[in-house]
């Protein structure tokens, strides 16, 4: 099978004209406008004018729609180029390690939080932190779970942009302002409704797109056969899923506290995928509890099958010798693009581009609406102004909705790492919130006084351990410390479970001070 070069016969055929393939370019803006008619059309039907239509469809939203919208919101732009990014970094182990956690993630909200969450009839995650905790702790638990949110949309929309830009020869800045206007416009429009809908065409395109670009790369590399037996060589045991559990010392490439920081951040990802609001957000658009706990479920092993397309790209990126084409990976980002424009036919890239687009588009318009749904019901209509009328609601929601898809896509254009960010946007919630939402749903005893010295625990341990990403230096001298990486120590999985023994502790001992506040309106202080 030809490879195509970045000159080759395939680039000419593409109709490319002062550099950028005006072929694909002209596919991706009609897909870009089937799905926005899409997101903008079929709302308006189910729009009775409530601000629940726009945040929670109403709480009307079918089971095999809440599926397909969990399981796209999931697979976006990071979970895709994330992986074959971290692949061809690190091996399956830490590669695979992204998409398995998250879809477990899925499948422990389902069974724990999904049925709890719903049979209170929340509106937003904060819902409980407000009813336990008070308004104003709720009003600073919201600052860390808006980071995440806006965190996760730069991430994928930076994945999205580099694609474009390899595939299309499309300024990467162009290719992310387009996007995230488009994604505004039809989320502005339609709410929850909209993004369900789109939801449902997009996670097609996603399957779709990833498979029929397989076959062509797996031909670049001796075939299924070949593939295996060069990355097993060039591997180790960095080709199985799991680290090794025994005899660590003697396995090539990990020691010890390697191992101890895959499991923090298997942890991380696994917990630190539920207390999303734009997952919530789906729990509790569902019409009652059993659905809601069945469609998480189920989202979960769907999710886990949508990662096997990137695993083998980036598999294929890792073994193919890019040098025999004149190219160099300078990004790791940029593995899943590269395989899509050099090692597929010119269309079939094209159709691998619309699987990360309608990815991008499917996470990017819930974490928008998720994030601006939590500012105007719990910072707007809660504390700014609780006497808030429909029509302010609404107004307030789409204006909130503008500003964080514009902080999101300035925070795209700054950013190399898919990988990078992807994994930080779980380090705030895993930390800080999901020991506060356990607390909050489970602990009867749980007062505000507690939930304060969580979250000052939980912040201090976590953060005094330092961050790149965030330019934070180390304070705390955890163990185990490697030059490019950082402490190896689990600082993370140990400032989560501080933090909740922190919130137990002194909610037991302040319990007089400060009497626990019930979950229910008018009701004892039970965890329902």
């Amino acid at each position: 099978m030809r490879v195509r070069g970045p000159l080759g016969r395939a680039d000419r055929g593409s109709g490319s004209v002062n550099g950028i393939h005006w072929g694909g370019f002209i596919s991706m803006v009609l897909f870009y406008l089937a799905v926005f008619w899409v997101g903008f059309h079929f709302p308006r039907k189910r729009d009775s004018g409530s601000t629940e239509d726009l945040i929670l469809a109403g709480r009307r939203m079918p089971l095999w729609v809440a599926i397909f919208t969990m399981t796209a919101t999931w697979v976006c732009g990071g979970y895709i180029n994330g992986t074959a990014e971290n692949i061809f970094k690190n091996g399956i182990t830490w590669g695979a390690q992204a998409g398995l956690c998250y879809s477990i993630s899925l499948i422990l909200g389902g069974l724990f939080f999904a049925g709890v969450m719903r049979g209170h009839g929340f509106t937003t995650l904060l819902d409980p932190f407000e009813r336990r905790f008070g308004k104003a702790m709720a009003g600073i638990l919201f600052f860390p779970a808006l980071a995440g949110e806006i965190f996760w949309s730069g991430a994928i929309l930076m994945a999205l942009g580099s694609t474009f830009g390899t595939i299309l020869n499309l300024d990467l800045a162009v290719s992310i302002i387009l996007s995230s206007g488009i994604v505004i416009g039809y989320t502005v429009a339609g709410g929850l409704w909209a993004v369900a809908y789109t939801d449902v065409v997009q996670l097609a395109l996603i399957f779709i797109g990833l498979l029929a670009a397989i076959p062509f790369a797996v031909g670049h590399v001796g075939g299924w056969a070949g593939l295996a037996e060069r990355y097993h060589a060039m591997g180790g045991t960095f080709t199985s899923i799991l680290p090794p559990v025994r005899d660590i010392a003697h396995s090539r490439g990990w020691t010890v506290p390697q191992v101890w920081n895959w499991w923090d951040w298997s942890l991380l990802l696994m917990l630190g995928g539920i207390p999303w609001n734009v997952y919530f957000q789906r729990v509790l658009a569902t019409p009652n509890a059993r659905v809601a706990r069945n469609f998480s479920v189920c989202a979960g092993f769907l999710c886990a099958i949508a990662a096997v397309p990137p695993l083998v790209i980036g598999v294929i990126g890792s073994v193919f010798p890019w040098r025999t084409l004149g190219l160099g990976i300078d990004y790791p980002a940029m593995v899943l693009p590269y395989v899509l424009r050099y090692l597929t036919p010119y269309w079939v890239g094209v159709l691998g581009l619309g699987a990360v687009a309608a990815a991008v588009m499917s996470s990017v318009d819930s974490s928008f609406l998720s994030a601006s749904s939590m500012f105007t019901w719990n910072w707007y209509r809660g504390i700014l102004n609780p006497g808030s009328s429909e029509r302010s609601l609404r107004v307030v929601l789409r204006v909130s909705t503008v500003a964080v898809g514009v902080i999101a896509t300035v925070i795209a254009l700054e950013v190399r790492s898919v990988q990078a960010l992807w994994y930080l946007c779980s380090d705030f919630v895993y930390v800080i919130l999901f020991p506060q939402l356990v607390a909050a749903l489970f602990w009867r005893s749980a007062n505000r006084a507690g939930s304060i010295a969580g979250l000052a625990v939980s912040f201090i341990l976590r953060f005094g351990g330092g961050d790149p990403i965030l330019r934070i230096p180390q304070l705390i001298p955890y163990p185990w410390r490697d030059a490019a990486s950082g402490p190896l120590f689990p600082f993370k999985t140990l400032a989560m479970i501080c933090g909740l023994a922190a919130i137990y502790a002194v909610s037991k001992a302040t319990a007089r001070l400060c009497p626990p506040r019930p979950l229910d309106p008018g009701g004892p202080a039970r965890a329902g």
